[in-house]
């Protein structure tokens, strides 16, 4: 690792800049830059990332003995360029300390500000700035948060409180008074003393005392929480690897909680929620930085506009907004007009929406952060197109923008109109993230995910969210809390996992203990079914009917933007007309993969499809094979015509014929009924049938060879249907596909029964239709004798499910009871059947395709498994040359972006 261990910055100069995100996290890589193009930001250092994984290796002690002399030395950097000292009383220096990974991770980690106060120098500090009332709620903060943070004194059960606003409130009702901004200077020294003694009583540890042991623990403490549960969980949700290490910046602080000159607040460049190019954000007079983002106060708004709108929505008055709630814009308009310039300055200096943080300190504006802010899937994509109409980013970077797994957030269903206008309106909040929830209310992050592994759709209600909820919160259809602004913890998470959230809903009351919630006198229990509109804001009484979601101008032209780019094309998986329409409306060129099997399920088809495997004769079985057929035929050409004009590939019957017969009694006599035999005839046919271990047994071509007639139905059944649609003037293109082959030869004698039964359904028709024989490659013997399969096979598709199945040795219906382990312990870093194995698996299928194309250059390749619709599955399926990828309809715009955004890459 390299020997450079902190880097510093302030006034105006930085030994780091914008691309050392590796090395410096997102946070201090952009401190570095904000000093370098000219914006105010109060002076530190920040320690690498890679000192976070020699935490890891060497320990906590041998880190402090590597880090000393850099860090005593950028310490006396700021002291020199703030002219205060570190834990001198008389003029005190107070440090912020704050985590920064490479990717953001808004919450995650931990944040301790007002760093190395004592007794002695709260008391200097009251003298010098003569506002007693300010360094005792900042002392009362520190104390607090490094309680929190260092010392680990939190609630014990999930229904507590956090202690120490426990204490906030018993002394807050012993005052009378009812924001924590009304307490007097002798309430907040009270609370110093009640915090000290209830730390060193809960953890047994004293409070340090000596600034530099402070500076310490809360470094440390920041390396410790990239390994909490949550961040492991934000990680695994948004694939970032645990070697990537967070950096730890050091800077002056700067304090909002000064007085009513003072302020803090969070400011988006541009809409987080829609991708509106509006300015906003909020910000709360006279308090520190989590005071906004925590939710404990309700803030106020930044810009006039968003004021405005606020009130709106709040059914405040504009006389009442102006007196009681003015935004920055009005309140502060100098200051406002310096922040404004400066968001602009970085929006046009990054190109991309920024998240920013500032302080106002006495009437001086300071930046404390800007970040790429995160966004829901609809504000990506309008941000992305608006951005490049603006001239700010070319096409090639548009594509680059949109993460492929969020354009899923604008495929989800919204609220039916017309079911809104009868719906009833219990609570107006703020509309933190948009989209529509429904579900049965629960209080704890546990219990969301306890009740979501039942099956259970749930909306997690919370007076307001932390850090710790994040399993919880992903559980959830929606999050809905009481507290919090737009820019609050459940805002900017939830944004950022693309889930419905209502924040900041003053009229509910919450009771954690008894599992309730009192809405305007009205009492909502823990499984009471509610609704939420998070672009509205507003809350329902119980289930509001939800409609598909109506997609936008922007996103039909970044999906333009992704076929001008693309080499690899995008097919869907369908086994249905519907789903094959609503696959080709979303840009499929074709069907990758239909399986016959799904059509079997339906009354009068699983009766003749039962008496087909019972059967004890070939006359017996193509008896029923007739009666199949006309079904089979319906099936195909209601798809064929739904992809008139492109491929529609059919794999032959593939499931085990166990899968098919009744193991009931009563399904048993209705089939001995039917059939004419007896129950333990039948009985015994269906006991014949059971196998050991069917996913390796009697199924796929192994079917049809053992049961041609089978083979030669679905040909006419699917060549049939596309004489009949040729007649009526379309164009369909039909691909029959042999499923699980291992050898050549397998190939070979279904070939033989397919172009047999082909001619006889020609000469029927007196009509010929092109079409293509293939096969599915998922055995890897397959994969290793790809050359011979070739001289008989027009185009390969991967099986990958089968395939990963195979190569692994791992039943992927079994996988779960091992898996958790697996990935806890690092032998897997994901699970093998959501994100392809291009070590393994992908190797096989990148030789199977250069040996199939030694031999039939124009050797079509696709893929049809899960992983079709998976963004780096794709991609290396772009890679490596292959024609096609293929995934279930509401996947087709996601791989269609991670195609297009592999051919930019290269």
């Amino acid at each position: 690792m390299s020997q450079k261990r902190v880097y510093l910055f302030g006034n105006g100069k930085a030994e780091g800049n914008a691309k050392m995100r590796e090395e410096l996290g997102g946070k201090g890589a952009n401190l570095a830059e904000m000093n370098h193009i000219g914006v105010p930001v109060p002076p530190g250092f920040t320690i690498t990332t890679d000192c976070c994984n020699e935490y890891y290796q060497v320990g906590q002690e041998k880190i402090m003995e590597l880090l000393n002399d850099d860090v005593m030395a950028a310490v006396k950097h700021i002291e020199d360029l703030m002219n205060c000292k570190f834990g001198d009383a008389a003029n005190p220096l107070l440090v912020s300390v704050r985590s920064g990974a490479r990717a953001s991770m808004p919450g995650m980690m931990d944040t301790i500000l007002n760093l190395g106060l004592n007794d002695e120098v709260a008391e200097g500090m009251a003298k010098k700035t003569n506002n007693p009332h300010f360094v005792y709620d900042s002392y009362r903060r520190f104390v607090q948060m490094y309680g929190d943070v260092v010392l680990e004194m939190k609630p014990v059960n999930k229904t507590d409180i956090d202690p120490f606003e426990e204490i906030i409130e018993k002394v807050k009702k012993e005052s009378g008074v009812v924001l924590d901004k009304d307490l007097s200077v002798e309430d907040l020294k009270k609370l110093v003393q009640l915090f000290k003694a209830a730390i060193k009583e809960r953890t047994g540890k004293d409070f340090p005392n000596d600034p530099i042991e402070q500076l310490w623990g809360a470094i440390c403490a920041v390396f410790r929480s990239w390994m909490n549960e949550r961040a492991i969980l934000y990680r695994k949700m948004e694939g970032i690897p645990d070697e990537w290490g967070t950096a730890v910046s050091v800077m002056a602080m700067v304090f909002g909680n000064m007085g009513d000159t003072s302020a803090t607040g969070v400011c988006f460049s541009r809409d987080a929620a829609n991708g509106e190019n509006l300015f906003n954000g909020e910000y709360l007079v006279n308090a520190q930085g989590e005071d906004v983002v925590a939710g404990i106060r309700t803030p106020q708004q930044i810009t006039k506009i968003g004021s405005q709108r606020w009130a709106e929505r709040a059914g405040i008055s504009e006389a009442e907004r102006v007196a009681k709630y003015p935004s920055m814009e009005e309140a502060m308009p100098e200051i406002y007009a310096q922040l404004n310039g400066i968001q602009e300055k970085l929006e046009e200096h990054y190109r991309d929406m920024q998240d920013m943080e500032f302080t106002v300190q006495e009437g001086k504006l300071w930046f404390l952060q800007t970040r790429n802010g995160k966004r829901t899937g609809a504000a990506m994509v309008k941000i992305a197109i608006d951005l490049l109409h603006e001239g700010k980013i070319d096409e090639k970077t548009a594509i680059m923008r949109c993460e492929p797994q969020k354009l899923d957030e604008l495929l989800h269903p919204v609220f039916d109109k017309k079911a809104l206008t009868s719906a009833k309106v219990i609570a107006q909040g703020l509309p933190a993230s948009p989209g529509a929830a429904c579900g049965q209310i629960v209080f704890h992050a546990d219990d969301a995910q306890a009740w979501h592994a039942d099956g259970h759709k749930v909306v997690l209600v919370r007076i307001e969210t932390s850090p710790e909820d994040l399993a919880g919160m992903s559980a959830a259809e929606g999050i809905l809390t009481a507290r919090g602004g737009m820019t609050s913890h459940a805002a900017v998470v939830a944004r950022g996992m693309g889930k419905c959230c209502v924040s900041g809903v003053g009229s509910l009351n919450v009771s954690y203990k008894d599992k309730t919630v009192e809405i305007d006198g009205v009492t909502y229990k823990e499984g009471d079914y509610i609704s939420l509109n998070g672009t509205t804001g507003q809350v329902y009484a119980g289930e509001v009917p939800t409609k598909a979601a109506e997609l936008s101008g922007d996103f039909k032209e970044l999906m333009d933007l992704c076929d001008k780019y693309t080499k690899l094309q995008v097919r869907t998986n369908a086994d249905t007309p519907r789903d094959a329409q609503l696959a080709r409306d979303f840009g499929a060129k074709g069907i990758g993969l239909t399986r016959t099997e799904h059509m079997f399920f339906e009354d009068k088809k699983i009766i003749a499809m039962r008496e087909m495997i019972l059967a004890d004769s070939v006359a017996g079985r193509e008896k029923a094979l007739a009666k199949l057929l006309p079904y089979q035929k319906a099936d195909f050409k209601g798809i064929l015509e739904a992809m008139d004009g492109l491929p529609v590939n059919i794999r032959l019957l593939d499931p085990p014929l166990h899968e098919f017969v009744p193991h009931d009694l009563a399904g048993q006599e209705t089939m001995a009924k039917e059939m004419g035999v007896s129950v333990e005839d039948i009985k015994r046919r269906v006991d014949s049938l059971a196998e050991n271990n069917p996913m390796l047994g009697h199924r796929g071509c192994r079917l049809g060879i053992t049961f041609p007639e089978i083979t030669a139905m679905q040909t006419k059944a699917i060549l049939g249907a596309a004489c009949e649609l040729k007649k009526e003037g379309k164009n369909p293109m039909p691909e029959i596909m042999v499923p699980l082959i291992g050898t050549m030869y397998e190939l070979k004698q279904q070939k033989e029964v397919i172009q047999y039964a082909a001619k006889e359904v020609f000469q029927e028709y007196g009509i010929e239709v092109e079409f293509e024989i293939g096969t599915m490659i998922e055995i890897p013997r397959a994969a290793l004798t790809a050359d011979r399969i070739a001289e008989e096979a027009q185009y390969f598709s991967f099986g990958t499910n089968d395939l990963t199945q195979m190569t692994f040795g791992y039943s992927r219906d079994d996988i779960a009871s091992f898996l958790p382990v697996y990935l806890d312990k690092k032998i897997l870093k994901v699970d093998p059947f959501q994100v392809l194995d291009q070590k393994g698996v992908g190797r096989l299928i990148k030789y199977a395709v250069n040996e199939g194309r030694a031999v039939r250059p124009d050797l079509r390749c696709g893929i049809c498994g899960e992983h079709g619709g998976e963004p780096s599955s794709v991609k290396f399926c772009a890679k490596i040359g292959m024609n096609y990828a293929s995934c279930s309809p509401f996947r087709v715009p996601i791989a269609r972006l991670a195609a297009a955004q592999a051919a930019v890459e290269e």
